[in-house]
């Protein structure tokens, strides 16, 4: 397999959106990718491609983050994707390690993530690599989250990881 790590650009917005709710077995979530996260956070924003796959360069993974512009030592990352048939290969880990050393390279000292408490694997995921739950509100099957941070009724876990 002949991988190759890049940044996100504008052109991958369109190829992108037209499979993450299949990759998401079926969620609609391809609302949370506005182009505008093609548009301005490439910097800080990566692509893997496939260029074994019948289709040369196949986007197989992805992750959209960005510095934030209140606390330049803190970023986020906002959404992660990886086709099905590329998970456990360590994809999702390389853009979060490539994240970070971006990241601490423009100054961030801590990344912040967010995830749906029914959502187990994301929840694992961040955990083994090393972040934090940070205390919420409430609790939803035994996870702290905080109440209504994606809108009413829609409780999120804050995940947050020292890079120091």
């Amino acid at each position: 397999m002949s991988l190759k790590l890049r940044n996100l650009t504008p052109d991958d917005y369109l190829p992108l959106r037209a499979v993450v709710d299949e990759w998401w077995g079926g969620r609609a979530v391809a609302g949370l990718l506005p182009r505008l996260f093609f548009n301005f956070f490439q910097t800080t924003s990566f692509a893997v491609e496939d260029g074994d796959a019948p289709v040369d360069g196949l986007l197989v993974a992805f992750l959209v983050g960005f510095v934030s512009q209140t606390n330049p030592a803190q970023a986020y990352i906002h959404f992660v994707g990886v086709h099905p048939g590329y998970r456990a290969q360590g994809l999702g880990r390389l853009l979060y390690e490539h994240f970070f050393e971006v990241v601490w390279g423009l100054g961030c000292r801590e990344v912040e993530a967010i995830t749906s408490p029914v959502n187990q694997g994301s929840i694992a995921f961040h955990r083994s690599l090393g972040f934090e739950i940070l205390p919420g509100d409430a609790e939803v099957d035994g996870v702290e989250v905080f109440s209504d941070y994606a809108g009413p009724g829609q409780p999120r876990v804050l995940f947050r990881r020292d890079l120091s």
